[in-house]
């Protein structure tokens, strides 16, 4: 059997596809979420505090606290999960601070993000990576 360079060709526009697809489908939906929450601001960074592990053992519960002095609501974004909304912190005027904590569930090593709408109608961001050892979606 000979293959040919047509074939060829193809076989490797079909594999380019397909290694890109999951990828592709994660990233637009961390995209979506994040062009929802912002509306398609600018985010600058500074006056927000995103804390996370450097290593997850377990995947299933890892603690995650957001603190940003002023904001009105922060997003709390997996990056790599099929679904990377994890939270979202809303304050009212008569909140006595601007931190929560919880704990996520994530899927593999990923970024976890956090982004704040301060007071001012501005969005600053905060990423840290989470190295997970085991994986908190069967993986």
């Amino acid at each position: 059997m000979t293959i040919t360079r047509r074939q060829t060709f193809i076989m490797a526009l079909g594999a380019s596809v397909a290694a890109a697809l999951p990828f592709r489908a994660f990233a637009t939906a961390t995209e979506d979420s994040i062009a929802a929450f912002t509306g398609g601001a600018e985010m600058g960074t500074g006056g927000l505090t995103l804390t996370a592990p450097e290593i997850a053992e377990n995947g299933n519960t890892v603690p995650v606290e957001v603190n940003a002095p002023g904001a009105v609501s922060i997003l709390l974004l997996a990056t790599g999960n099929p679904t990377p909304n994890a939270a979202t912190f809303n304050f009212g005027p008569l909140a006595a601070s601007q931190m929560a904590s919880t704990r996520i569930r994530l899927a593999k090593t990923q970024n976890v993000m956090a982004i704040a709408k301060m007071a001012d109608g501005s969005f600053v961001q905060a990423v840290q990576e989470v190295k997970v050892t085991i994986g908190g979606c069967g993986g």
